[in-house]
């Protein structure tokens, strides 16, 4: 066991006014599984990067230990699988890849093919133990979920479980609850490690953001109850003042020191509630600060008169003239929210490119309703480019409504004058579901929606289906959402 030691940690991108981080202070013991959350945008990547010394900082960061990054990047993919397990781990013996890859139930036949011809869930098991064979490093693990399905991630989960030493970043609420221990998030003023998993560390947020908006209130309530004193005594003290002078023309006398020794004191004590209430409002800045909004996100649909929507009957889609998953049955309804799951590759996403139009081959029947209007979320985003007012202006959506649903969902003003493709992954598939959200629509068609989304809009998207209840169809490997947001379950095997 050793520690990592960040002190006063400071960093800015060049041409922005405000820092990313500002003397950000904490210890990780190297023996800890950290999840690291935190809201698109706020520096998660960036702050794996000024670890591994990518950026020049201002502070120290301390350590005994070597940080390795994933996803690793591997530069000749041409090479048979083994060679670059032995490029990264260089003094392993072949029995503990072995052994690395069982526990990812993964057939050792693998490392015998060529990098190039594995699958997306493959390379991140090969490339993952090759990391933790090397020994004496502490990984750095970005996003190692996005796009695998639901299996692969379960491995993923029971792998990760029996290693220490790793932060990873990961939107997904389940296998945060499963893999880590720690819990280090970036909010809009520090970074906060918790012991815990995500659940447990959502409680304490839940419970702080409750005690914070309790705080405020009162201190609201005292600042106004002590402003109305201060005016108060500073109009008794000036009362006071004035009965120094006679303007009567009275040849009585007056006690000036009296009068003035009474002025002098509301004086006094009006100066005394002034500070109280500059103390209040100093604490009352100190709250609320992290506090993520969590605005509401509308969504509004069309009711078909037509019902079902769409009926397919021993369904099978073909690739190259071969049937890839069993055949299905299922209805589409007004008010449905159909999951489609099943491994990589079995055919999920043509399914819904079907339903929007494509041509794709395919056995048994699918029926759709005549004049659907349907709003499609894609998997990809390397279409999007342009600024927001042309993409609204093309999808005719409202901009004022789009770019709200954007700003509900942590994209800030600033962002909005952007090209899209300047964007991160994270902006560009909240651009896409703003989009559609933004879009009235008899049918929701969401392929993978939220890679790359932060937990919060995760969040926020949930409850905006559930609010309004738009029939949907959707791909995701999000365990949490399908359980929380799916009406029916379509399973390809």
């Amino acid at each position: 066991m050793s520690l990592i030691s960040v002190n006063n940690l400071t960093f800015g991108y060049d041409g922005n006014l405000n820092n990313v981080f500002e003397n950000v202070s904490f210890n990780i013991d190297t023996d800890w599984k950290l999840g690291l959350i935190g809201r698109n945008g706020k520096g998660k990547t960036t702050f794996l990067k000024l670890l591994l010394e990518k950026y020049e900082y201002r502070g120290t960061i301390s350590k005994s230990v070597e940080f390795d990054y994933f996803p690793f990047e591997v530069k000749n993919k041409d090479k048979i699988t083994i060679e670059i397990v032995n490029e990264i781990a260089p003094n392993v013996e072949d029995w503990e890849i072995i052994k690395e890859l069982n526990l990812l139930n993964t057939d050792a036949e693998i490392l015998y093919r060529n990098f190039y011809l594995l699958s997306g869930g493959e390379q991140i098991k090969v490339l993952l133990i090759s990391l933790f064979l090397k020994g004496n490093n502490f990984l750095l693990i970005d996003e190692p979920t996005n796009h695998l399905d639901l299996e692969t991630r379960n491995n993923l989960v029971e792998y990760l479980k029996k290693k220490k030493g790793f932060i990873v970043v990961s939107h997904d609420r389940n296998f945060l609850d499963k893999v880590v221990d720690h819990i280090i998030s970036i909010n809009n003023t520090n970074i906060d490690i918790q012991k815990g998993n995500f659940s447990s560390w959502q409680e304490n947020k839940n419970a702080q953001d409750n005690f914070e908006l309790i705080q405020n209130e009162k201190l609201q309530k005292d600042i106004n109850r002590l402003g109305v004193s201060a005016r108060n005594t500073s109009d008794w003290s000036n009362k006071i003042e004035k009965t120094k002078y006679n303007h009567s023309g009275s040849k009585e006398m007056i006690d000036r020191g009296y009068v003035g020794h009474q002025s002098a004191k509301m004086m006094k004590r009006s100066k005394i509630i002034e500070q109280r209430i500059e103390k209040a409002i100093d604490e009352k800045s100190n709250l609320l600060n992290n506090m993520d909004r969590n605005d509401p996100l509308k969504i509004t649909p069309i009711e078909s008169k037509k019902n079902p929507l769409i009926i397919a009957d021993n369904f099978q889609v073909k690739y190259d003239n071969k049937l890839i998953f069993n055949r299905v049955s299922f209805e589409v309804n007004n008010g449905d929210r159909i999951a489609i799951v099943g491994k990589n590759g079995i055919g999920k996403s043509s399914i819904l490119k079907l339903i929007i139009g494509n041509e794709i081959k395919h056995d048994g029947s699918i029926k759709i309703a005549n004049d659907l209007k349907i709003s499609y979320v894609s998997q990809s985003t390397e279409n999007l480019k342009g600024k927001l007012k042309d993409l609204a202006r093309e999808s005719r959506i409202d901009e004022s409504v789009f770019k709200s649903m954007l700003s509900k969902m942590g994209v800030s003003n600033s962002e909005f004058n952007k090209d899209i493709q300047e964007m991160s992954e994270g902006q560009k598939k909240k651009v896409l579901i703003a989009k559609s959200i933004s879009e009235s629509a008899h049918l929701y068609i969401w392929d993978e929606p939220l890679n790359y989304i932060d937990i919060l809009t995760r969040i926020q998207i949930e409850e905006a289906i559930l609010k309004y209840k738009p029939t949907i169809i959707f791909v995701e490997h999000d365990d949490t959402f399908i359980q929380k947001v799916a009406t029916k379950v379509v399973n390809l095997k």
